[in-house]
């Protein structure tokens, strides 16, 4: 037994007293038969579980030993918030199309003559917005089909609008139902374990309705277990702005493709970032929404505590209007959440123009410090050492290096139009927490648990190595975890500076 810890209620914590441990984090790295071989052992009754008693002894008495004052809350909760400036309330009950005409309509004014002038057309490249494949529809410049002999075989012909998202192209991550395409996620095997026999995806359901066209399912990284982006069954989608670098995961495909601007947007999931990690590295926008706020059915994380479904594209408004159509809690989720109305922010509006400004940057100093020693060996030396003709990477790594050198010493950012001001933040319980996700993260693997002793030995040995490691959480483990996930805090008025979710 482990020496006894007692947490101080978080209403209670003095974030000043808040210290920072430095992590010392040394592991092997298995790669080929080094890699099968320890897996295979893992996967082995009684030897497996003794191969990983230490680290999961260390992990055991980090919550174990540790008394956590709050109750425990197996799903997140917001409780309802005072409402803000410049937002309108969307109703949940409402046609998805109503709801996505009241966010064009919070829109500032389109412009078609900024959007279709010739010194933007001879660029080489740009991201097309769903307003201006809107209006190429609506001014008969282009029509759905034509577009489509670009990206799909065969499409019928363009009828009456019924949204702005009417003959807009979106893709879906491959963990998401999409009748009559199978759900595989990622992997060569999962369909014959999944079989599916409607399009139960409530997301997809709202889109189709709005008019959007789906061109296919998009890869990811194999049952979404890394952040990489990485699949060996299909092959890993490639960065646009570095062919060498990965696009991030889990949600790599869907970030890829807007990047490459073959879709305006695609839809994705998050659990542990997944939409926010590849939205940063593809460079495009993505929206990780309120836990809640989206309707999980027929999405394959549809039960884990930390998943969410989102949208990924070029642009915020863009974002805005996908975000719009598949908005709407479930009803057991309206219930049981208690949450706030999901609301739309009215851009619109002479009050939110200055709206980007009151945007802050919070910064852990220590942590961000730790993280920058361990980036200038990575990014820089091993990149550097590995890829020593490719100067786009060499740009690319000191790009990163002198970005984060600028953040460690300035409280201000300029960042693309706006001034972005850092502030200092703490954040109580840090080990504990990242214990803790990793455990809410185990709910979707576990799940799969009963089909990897058949055709789940077609996954990759990394997967393989994830699903056996998570099996050692126990259910006090679970119930120590949901104690630290507290309930979000209401933000009082005078904090709502920034409009909408």
């Amino acid at each position: 037994m482990g020496k006894k810890r007692v947490l101080v209620p978080a209403e209670e914590v003095d974030l000043s007293l808040v210290k920072y441990e430095p992590e010392v984090i040394q592991a092997q790295l298995l790669t080929g038969w080094m890699l099968k071989l320890f897996v295979k052992m893992l996967e082995i009754p009684f030897i497996g579980p003794f191969m990983l008693s230490k680290t999961h002894k260390q992990m055991h008495q980090l919550l174990r030993n540790t008394v956590i004052p709050e109750a425990p809350m197996y799903r997140p909760q917001f409780p309802p918030q005072e409402k803000e400036e410049s937002v309108v309330t969307v109703e949940e009950d409402g046609k998805p199309e109503e709801r996505v005409e009241v966010a064009l309509n919070g829109l500032p004014q389109y412009d078609p003559a900024s959007r279709w002038n010739s010194t933007d057309l001879a660029t080489p490249f740009r991201y097309w917005k769903i307003r201006d494949y809107a209006h190429a529809y609506r001014s008969k410049l282009v029509t759905p089909s034509l577009v489509a002999e670009h990206v799909i075989s065969v499409i019928k012909e363009f009828g009456n609008p019924i949204s702005i998202l009417d003959g807009i192209f979106m893709a879906i991550k491959d963990d998401i139902d999409c009748y009559p395409h199978s759900t595989k996620d990622g992997t060569a095997w999962l369909h014959d374990v999944h079989p599916l026999e409607k399009d139960a995806a409530a997301a997809v359901s709202r889109l189709r309705s709005c008019g959007v066209i789906f061109v296919g399912k998009a890869n990811l990284h194999e049952l979404g277990s890394g952040v990489t982006g990485s699949n060996a069954t299909y092959g890993t989608p490639r960065n646009l702005h570095a062919e060498d670098r990965y696009t991030g995961g889990s949600s790599s495909g869907p970030a890829a493709i807007v990047a490459h601007g073959i879709c305006s947007a695609a839809l994705g999931t998050d659990g542990g970032g997944s939409i926010r990690i590849t939205s940063s590295l593809c460079v495009v926008v993505g929206l990780n929404t309120t836990h809640g706020h989206t309707d999980m059915e027929g999405v394959l994380s549809e039960h884990v505590a930390v998943a969410v479904v989102g949208p990924i594209a070029s642009s915020v408004e863009d974002v805005m209007l996908v975000y719009a159509a598949i908005v709407g809690s479930s009803p057991a989720d309206r219930i049981s959440l208690n949450q706030s109305p999901p609301c739309l922010p009215n851009l619109a509006s002479y009050e939110s123009a200055d709206a980007l400004g009151s945007i802050r940057l919070g910064k852990y100093t220590e942590w961000f410090n730790d993280v920058f020693q361990l980036m200038s060996l990575i990014n820089v030396k091993i990149s550097l050492t590995c890829y020593p003709k490719h100067m786009g990477v060499k740009k690319h790594c000191f790009f990163s290096y002198f970005m984060v050198v600028l953040l460690q010493r300035v409280d201000f950012l300029w960042f693309g139009y706006i001034w972005l001001k850092s502030v200092v933040i703490a954040i109580p319980e840090l080990q504990e927490l990242k214990v803790a996700h990793l455990v809410s993260m185990a709910e979707a693997a576990c799940s799969l648990v009963p089909h990897f002793e058949g055709a789940g030995k077609q996954a990759s040995y990394p997967t393989r190595l994830s699903v056996a490691f998570v099996q050692g959480f126990t259910a006090s483990d679970y119930v120590a975890s949901a104690c630290l996930s507290m309930t979000a805090p209401i933000i009082p008025a005078s904090a709502l500076k920034v409009w909408g979710e």
